[in-house]
């Protein structure tokens, strides 16, 4: 066990009994779940090489009295990975990023130099809280032409991105106790949003073309529910895009059932393969419809926004102006001015087909490399593949070996709201990873799950005797 000047406690916590059970009490660290990389981190050179540091010095503990919510409410699993895949040597498939060779940073620049010589004073003051009206409009026209949905422009509200966009409608809907549909495997990002109001979660399956509405229906008539947040189009962390009959079919369960659905459309633009599909927000106007202008254009810009019906938007503008009276105006309108000046649809169609690209070669590479008994969906579009294990095999065992061949991924427990779930899963980015890295992750991924998997085959055979 690692001990160079590292407080006992934190220790304990994180590495004792493989993180399964903290042997300090009551626990201030965490358990498996949060911190999941035990044995990688157990690693006495992991502080030098990853994080730089000579020396941990000795935690202490203060005793803050935080918020009951708080309780209930983990760290971004994601995010914790991402500290460890800066470093260049590691072929990262696990962050939701896109890909920065693709954002038009001159086109950006000239409309940030426009917008700031043209109206420097003005963009660079306090705003209205719905958003920049122009910008409204052209989310409304975009609509109107992509999803043929009549929106007014007042019922659109500029948000700092979804994430934000999920928080604004958690604060209007959700009490501590309040139920929450969502899919299995969801959206860790909406899992901790809501997390924070205290919610109860009740995940449905997803199948191949969809959430399971057969169980969709019965769930809800044997539970209340007040949301169901949903990402029908290239979900992320699977990959999955609802057929047109599974979306007619939600809103019809959710009428008769009288819940919001909070349909995430962040992904809808990046369809390289297969025919664009209505939103739900077309069967029903009981659908609060979530968008993001960090997958087309840049996710440094903090923008997204939510189109809902008037009588929500009355209370989503509320708690907007608590949480940061309104988004940054400057990005609102260096956003616009690019939009005014470029094509947006022709630099989607560069993204799309780079995204395409990488999606080919990541599951031809997995076709060609990954032993038999391993699954993987193959999307139309978005940034992801979610792979299947044999049931036997453990993903943060996997992730275990690839980390020492310095490749990372996300395993997939933590999709789920329960502990037991996605053990045998994990999901893949191949959008932030040229063709190079791409192959040679894979034959990394390869070699090790077939150790893995060996391994495994054989401690399943001496159980048998």
């Amino acid at each position: 066990m690692v001990s160079d000047g590292v407080g006992k406690k934190f220790i304990d916590c994180f590495f004792g009994s493989r993180g399964t059970k903290c042997v300090s009490s009551p626990c201030v660290w965490g358990t498996r779940k949060d911190f999941i990389f035990h044995d990688f981190f157990k690693r006495k050179d992991f502080y030098r090489q990853y994080y730089g540091l000579r020396r941990i010095r000795r935690y202490s503990i203060v005793n803050y009295i935080f918020a009951d919510r708080m309780q209930a409410t983990r760290k971004s699993f994601i995010r914790e990975i991402l500290k460890v895949t800066q470093q260049p040597e590691v072929i990262s498939f696990a962050g939701g990023l896109p890909n920065p060779g693709l954002f038009p940073v001159d086109e950006i620049a000239s409309a940030s130099v426009k917008v700031l010589s043209d109206e420097g004073r003005n963009v660079l003051q306090y705003s209205t809280t719905e958003g920049y009206l122009p910008l409204r409009e052209f989310i409304a026209q975009r609509y109107l032409k992509k999803s043929g949905l009549k929106v007014d422009p007042d019922d659109i509200l500029i948000t700092n991105g979804s994430q934000q966009s999920i928080d604004l409608i958690g604060k209007i809907f959700l009490n501590k106790g309040d139920r929450v549909i969502i899919e299995k495997p969801g959206y860790l990002g909406a899992i901790q949003a809501f997390s924070i109001f205290e919610a109860e979660f009740e995940a449905v399956p997803l199948l191949e073309d969809g959430i399971d509405t057969e169980l969709l229906d019965k769930t809800l008539s044997e539970k209340n529910a007040k949301l169901f947040y949903t990402v029908p189009t290239f979900q992320n962390p699977s990959g999955i895009t609802y057929s047109e009959q599974k979306r007619k079919d939600v809103a019809r369960i959710l009428k008769k059932h009288n819940v919001v659905c909070v349909e995430d459309n962040a992904y809808g633009e990046l369809r390289f393969a297969g025919e664009d599909l209505p939103t739900i927000r077309n069967y029903s106007d009981n659908t609060i419809l979530m968008g993001s202008f960090s997958k087309i254009i840049a996710p440094g810009l903090r923008m997204g926004w939510i189109c809902a019906r008037k009588e929500l938007m009355e209370k989503l503008l509320i708690v907007k102006q608590a949480a940061d009276l309104h988004s940054n105006y400057l990005s609102q309108r260096i956003i616009h001015q690019y939009l005014s000046d470029n094509d947006i649809d022709r630099h989607i169609t560069k993204i799309k087909d780079a995204y395409g690209k990488r999606r080919d070669l990541m599951v031809n590479m997995m076709a060609e490399h990954f032993p038999e008994g391993v699954s993987y969906t193959k999307p139309e579009g978005g940034m992801f593949v979610w792979v299947t294990l044999p049931e036997s095999v453990s993903s943060l065992d996997l992730f275990e070996l690839a980390i020492e061949e310095n490749v990372a991924f996300v395993p997939g427990n933590p999709f789920y709201t329960d502990d037991t779930s996605g053990n045998n899963t994990l999901r893949l980015n191949f959008s932030n990873s040229d063709d190079e890295q791409i192959e040679e992750g894979i034959k990394r991924m390869a070699v090790c799950l077939e150790k893995l998997m060996g391994n495994t085959v054989r401690a399943d055979s001496q159980k048998l005797f």
